[in-house]
């Protein structure tokens, strides 16, 4: 097959597993490897159906503490813990990932057995780490009490994951947002990941190759670097891609098992080359592609183009997707961005 497959991000505004397996499929044909199953419904919204896992807490209550990505950005609660409770018998019994993607992977079987969706595509189960959870949901002064306790029970969901579904249906992709690439190129002082840039990096390396090695080594592994899209903004305007492929090329040596996929973000209006230079210095291993998020459905296929041809000048192997899920955009933008997406993977 020649020119680029096709990568999805996670979420997709339709209205369940069966229409994003049916449609994205029907699409994309032999193009998209994994596919994940939309997370439709509250879940479209990336993270925030998760806020029960702290306001539904017995040990939890609202604070005064409010959160806002940008100035753009809805402002949020954030909680913390109520009189007389402690951290000390905080557990999360149940993050659900496991319970979802039972339920979304046996539609993915049933429409595969049914030849809807091309043999060898494998479901793709999305996780997000403690440093994007908790950024949103929890105050400033327990993140780094949290974030560990957080952290081992996506662990446990990982396993949960790995024993109810086939390993070699299975994709599992860890999202590295703007709670990481916000803070590092802003350099944030004394923030609950460190003192310094390099301590940070240090810090959320630690972090994501623990979950990574989690994941059973015949089990596709994916990765999924953005700068945030609340309001269709970024947390922060990427300079370049260099912190992107510093964090990879640090992955690629902490992770002892193979890394499948990783996605980094392509701004619209960044089709100069002091923005893909720094893709000279990524230093993947040859089982582990590079997907660029260079398609937007506000300049179509024109600027996907110009995008892509600029890429090209850097990289010569890459696989195409957006920015960031489709959750947030109006439902009926889904189908010219689809087709965005197959003419530009078709170019030579």
């Amino acid at each position: 097959m020649s020119g680029h497959e096709l990568y999805l991000v996670g979420s997709v505004p339709m209205a369940n597993a069966e229409e994003v397996f049916t449609r994205i499929s029907g699409a994309f044909g032999n193009r998209i490897k994994q596919i994940p199953d939309g997370e439709t419904g509250n879940r479209l919204d990336w993270i925030t159906w998760l806020e029960p896992v702290f306001s539904k807490h017995p040990n939890f209550e609202p604070s005064l503490e409010l959160f806002q990505l940008h100035p753009s950005a809805p402002k949020r609660q954030r909680y913390q813990l109520k009189p007389g409770a402690s951290l000390a018998n905080f557990k999360i019994e149940n993050l659900f990932y496991a319970d979802i993607a039972k339920e979304s992977y046996a539609v993915f079987k049933r429409l595969r057995d049914e030849g809807k969706i091309a043999q060898g595509t494998k479901f793709q189960v999305d996780l997000v780490p403690a440093h994007s959870v908790i950024w949103l949901f929890v105050v400033d002064a327990l993140q780094a009490q949290v974030d560990p306790l957080y952290n081992l029970a996506l662990a446990n969901e990982i396993d949960k994951i790995a024993v109810a579904i086939p390993h070699e249906d299975l994709a599992i992709q860890i999202d590295v947002a703007s709670a990481v690439f916000a803070r590092l190129q802003r350099g944030d002082e004394n923030n609950t990941y460190g003192d310094t840039k390099e301590a940070m990096e240090a810090r959320f390396t630690e972090t994501l190759a623990g979950l990574a090695n989690r994941v059973p080594a015949d089990i596709d592994l994916l990765f999924h670097f953005c700068y945030g899209d609340s309001n269709h903004r970024h947390v922060v305007e990427p300079i370049d891609m260099q912190d992107m492929v510093d964090m990879a090329n640090r992955l690629r040596y902490r992770i002892k098992r193979p890394i499948t996929l990783i996605h980094m973000p392509v701004p619209r209006e960044r089709d100069d080359n002091a923005y893909f230079a720094p893709l000279q210095d990524l230093d993947l291993k040859p089982e582990t592609k590079l997907a660029l998020g260079l398609v937007h459905h506000t300049d179509g296929l024109e600027g996907t183009m110009k995008r892509l041809a600029t890429a090209r000048k850097f990289v010569s192997n890459f696989t195409l997707g957006t920015e960031c899920g489709f959750g947030r955009r109006n439902p009926e933008t889904v189908p010219e961005l689809l087709r965005i997406h197959v003419q530009a993977a078709a170019s030579e």
